[in-house]
């Protein structure tokens, strides 16, 4: 039979599969674990050491106190706001500059480049980015989160691979019906491109929804803090309190640990929504801007 598969196939085929089993359970477990805990009983969670594979009981008290702290639901406003800002800036930046970087008829090209070696020396560099926001005034601003880091270097090389993987003669044959650049750009490039700019979006929204970093840095209201430093906090600093209320220590004990996982739980579940509606477009958005040079 020429369909069979001969034993070394299905070997190699049965260890791959386990491998990858086991890469998934890894990544999974993380996370299972988080779940399991945000849903436990706080004294039994302290005691516990090792594996965690079922949750001690069954409590939402860590989620009512969660989202009953207005610390949590600023950040939340804010980092939204970030994020939705952010998206609208970079997204339409990076496009129009990675137009101009594949088009061969357009003046601007050679100075587009130097400006982007140059994004790209100072793009790991703390010092520059932190004089820029004090000097036109952003501290204190969540504009300092999205104007500086307005343009990802990666993701501009990205967008621009795949708008040259757009025929010339669909350009060629615009321009003789009269478009301009920028009738070239949204009409044509832009929605053969759909794929890559999916998967780009989400690459700036994850960078956002979990940036903290910079917000330590440049934002000293507590009102402006986003969610993620707000987080920090909650981990590092154990500063649960404010949402422990008036109850008894007992309450407060069995209920603090758990808290620490509920916050995590709520600051990471938003952003992993994304990931299924942008899927079908991933791996076809990362090959085509990756590989046409």
């Amino acid at each position: 039979m020429g369909n069979q598969k001969s034993l070394s196939d299905s070997l190699t085929d049965g260890f791959i599969i386990i491998v990858m089993l086991g890469l998934m359970l890894i990544t999974a477990y993380p996370i299972i674990y988080v779940i399991l805990a945000s849903v436990s009983d706080g004294t039994e969670l302290m005691k516990h050491t090792g594996f965690l594979y079922k949750s001690f009981g069954f409590h939402l008290d860590a989620y009512y106190k969660v989202f009953g702290n207005p610390n949590i639901l600023i950040g939340y406003g804010n980092t939204i706001f970030v994020v939705i800002a952010a998206l609208a800036v970079s997204m339409s930046i990076t496009a129009m500059t990675a137009y101009v970087l594949s088009r061969k008829q357009v003046f601007w090209n050679k100075i587009f480049i130097f400006v982007i070696v140059l994004t790209m020396f100072f793009n790991g560099g703390l010092i520059p980015f932190y004089l820029i926001v004090k000097n036109v005034g952003l501290m204190n601003s969540l504009w300092a989160l999205i104007l500086p880091f307005a343009v990802n270097t990666f993701n501009l090389i990205i967008m621009r691979t795949a708008f040259m993987s757009v025929p010339d003669s669909l350009e060629e044959s615009a321009k003789i019906d009269g478009a301009n650049h920028f009738v070239i750009l949204t009409r044509i490039i832009i929605p053969l491109s759909l794929p890559v700019l999916a998967v780009m979006s989400l690459y700036y929204a994850v960078e956002k929804w979990n940036g903290w970093f910079y917000a330590s840095l440049f934002l000293k209201d507590r009102n402006l803090f986003p969610l993620q430093l707000i987080l920090r906090e909650i981990l590092i600093s154990n500063s649960t309190d404010s949402m422990l209320g008036g109850g008894s220590i007992d309450t407060a004990v069995q209920i603090s640990e758990s808290i620490k996982y509920a916050t995590i739980v709520v600051a990471t579940l938003p952003i992993l929504c994304m990931y299924p509606f942008v899927q079908k477009y991933f791996v076809k958005g990362v090959m085509v801007g990756a590989l046409k040079g």
